[in-house]
C-alpha cells in the first residue's frame, strides 16, 4: 500500500504552526483526522470538520442529516482518496468549534514506498494548548509564557501543566493512535 504526503497548516497565526504527515493511502478522513490530532498534539476533546467543496462535509454527524444546510456525511465512510487525487488539492479541517481552529490540508505527493502507519516527518512550532480561547488567546498566552514573570504567568504554568516554547516541535516522539479504537471510544460516548 502507498502513502499520500500532507501539509496540515494552522491558519490565522504567524509565524506558521504546521506538520508534514504521510498516511496509507486507504485512510479514511476519520484516520486522517486521527493522524492531525495526533500530529499536532490536540487532544481530540472537540468536534471537528472537513470542509469539502460543493457543500459536502465530512466529521461526526450528529442526529441530523445537513448541518447549516450543507450535506454531512460520517469521516469513517469516507476515503480521503475520492476528495484528494490530485496533487495541490486543499480541504478546510476544522477542529474545536469554539476556539475556532482552521487547518488547511495539502496533498502534496503520492508516495511510492510501502506505507501501513501514519508518520510525522516534519513541522514547524508547537501546537496551541487545548481551550486556550482561539487565536486571540494563544497570543495572551504566548506573550504571558515569554515573560516568564508575575501572577499571570504562574496562572498560565499551573493550568498548563509547565512551561511552553511556543517555537519548539520535535516529530520524532510523535505517537499515533489507532483510528478504530479511538472511533470505538467516540461512539461510545455519544
Amino acid at each position: 500500500m502507498h502513502g499520500m504526503q500532507f501539509k496540515i497548516a494552522l491558519q490565522g497565526i504567524t509565524p506558521p504552526i504546521w506538520r508534514r504527515i504521510v498516511v496509507p493511502e486507504n485512510y479514511s478522513f476519520w484516520d486522517l483526522h486521527v493522524a492531525i490530532q495526533d500530529s499536532f498534539g490536540w487532544t481530540d476533546t472537540h468536534l471537528h470538520v472537513f470542509k469539502i467543496s460543493r457543500g459536502l462535509e465530512i466529521g461526526i454527524p450528529d442526529r441530523y442529516e445537513m448541518v447549516d444546510g450543507n450535506k454531512f456525511k460520517p469521516g469513517w465512510e469516507v476515503k480521503i482518496q475520492k476528495h484528494f487525487h490530485t496533487i495541490g488539492t486543499k480541504i478546510k479541517y476544522e477542529y474545536d468549534f469554539g476556539d475556532g481552529w482552521v487547518h488547511e490540508v495539502e496533498l502534496e505527493k503520492m508516495i511510492e514506498d510501502e506505507t501501513k502507519a501514519p508518520q510525522c516527518i516534519d513541522g514547524k512550532r508547537a501546537c496551541p494548548p487545548e481551550d486556550c480561547g482561539g487565536i486571540p488567546g494563544y497570543a495572551e498566552f504566548c506573550e504571558t509564557m515569554r515573560k516568564k514573570k508575575g501572577e499571570a504567568y504562574k496562572e498560565m504554568v499551573e493550568w498548563f501543566g509547565g512551561d511552553y516554547d511556543a517555537e519548539y516541535f520535535d516529530p520524532s516522539p510523535v505517537k499515533f493512535d489507532k483510528p478504530k479504537k479511538r472511533l470505538k471510544m467516540i461512539l461510545n460516548s455519544l
